[in-house]
């Protein structure tokens, strides 16, 4: 059953059951074919409501905070992997607690926290930094010059110090099999000479398995074979890859205004509050309905509710003009947003809710003037 626009109140944060049980088959998949740990990301996703689901397929957990492991451990029932660029004294025996992988960022945090996590019993890695990244975008790019992520190849001269379990390594966006295998080449060289006294390497995020045309067969054929020579498991964690095109933003137009020929209709969401990446990217969502700008046919700007003056995009032709009422609804808004939205301007939260092919729409949260308020 497709879903039913109409009835579905905005603004409104909506997952597809069906196409995300898709993307958590196809991980899977890859999962047991490679034999490898795959752990969800929080920090491009974290929607308890939906961890029911999640727990059907079996993945771990990474996490980036105390509250992230904590999340974990509560909502989806596992210890996570636990990675921050530092850790605080007032909450590392809590996140070890929630935790059954950490990763140190540099030997500084090991030395400082090292012996406590041995002696809870948590597995210890290092973040690697490889000083190769494939991605075009310095904003997330984690080996660019002056990087604060991760330990080179050059302070490890005395070699892996004792305790440490594994390396962790987070350089890939939105990436393919390819450019893991260009990165491996450099991780090997670079650290190879290591592996034989570890367990386990940890190669991040940012492998977008479940993106259309993704070669599925030459990832599992890499993981197999870095194994065979290395003989360590292998953890991924491909954040945005469990969410990619699992769900919309429905927004309704409350305004059109027009300033010297750019008309921009003005909705009930923010671009600033409630889809940041487009713009700190940038980049420019698909609105369904809606194509590139096109001459000769209805073309608008999409303004936010906030008071930010850069709170817009643009352009998208329609096939008739628009009109208060109307509703914009803005594809492939499930990972990486609800984690990074904000409250600016007290504008509302746009509520979290499923459309299930057997049930339809179902409301998991919504917000209120207490939930702007208890934040604050």
């Amino acid at each position: 059953m497709p879903i039913d626009f109409s009835k579905i109140p905005t603004p409104c944060y909506v997952i597809d059951e069906l196409l995300l049980r898709k993307n958590l088959e196809l991980i899977r998949q890859v999962k047991e074919a490679a034999a490898i740990d795959i752990l969800v990301a929080f920090k491009a996703f974290s929607n308890w409501g939906v961890f029911p689901i999640f727990k059907e397929y079996g993945f771990g957990a990474s996490a980036s905070s105390l509250n992230e492991a904590r999340l974990a451990f509560e909502e989806l029932g596992v210890k996570a992997h636990t990675y921050s660029p530092a850790y605080e004294e007032r909450s590392i025996a809590d996140i070890l607690r929630y935790s059954s992988h950490i990763s140190f960022n540099s030997i500084n945090q090991l030395r400082k926290h090292g012996e406590m996590a041995d002696q809870n019993g948590v597995s210890i890695g290092l973040r690697i930094n490889p000083e190769f990244s494939d991605t075009a975008y310095d904003l997330y790019n984690p080996c660019k010059p002056g990087s604060r992520f991760g330990i080179t190849a050059g302070e490890l001269v005395g070699g892996v110090p004792r305790g440490v379990d594994g390396l962790h390594f987070h350089t890939l966006f939105e990436a393919d099999s390819f450019a893991l295998e260009r990165l491996l080449a450099v991780f090997s060289e670079k650290f190879g000479k290591f592996l034989s006294k570890l367990k386990w390497v940890n190669m991040g995020g940012g492998h977008l398995i479940t993106k259309m045309g993704y070669d599925i067969r030459h990832l599992v054929r890499l993981l197999q074979d870095f194994k065979d020579c290395y003989h360590v498991e292998i953890i991924l964690e491909p954040g945005s890859a469990f969410t990619y095109r699992t769900g919309y933003l429905v927004s309704t137009v409350l305004d059109i205004v027009e300033n010297r020929g750019i008309k921009t209709a003005i909705l009930d969401v923010s671009f600033s509050c409630h889809m940041p990446d487009c713009l700190e990217m940038p980049y420019k969502p698909v609105i369904l309905g809606a194509t590139d700008e096109k001459a000769g046919r209805p073309t608008y700007r999409m303004g936010g509710i906030s008071c930010l003056a850069g709170d817009y995009m643009g352009n998208w032709s329609f096939d008739q003009e628009l009109t208060p009422g109307d509703q914009i609804i803005f594809e492939d808004m499930i990972h990486y947003t609800t984690v990074k939205t904000t409250m600016f301007n007290g504008v509302a939260h746009p509520a979290i809710g499923i459309w299930s092919d057997r049930s339809g729409f179902g409301l998991i949260r919504e917000f209120d003037y207490q939930d702007y308020k208890n934040r604050l």
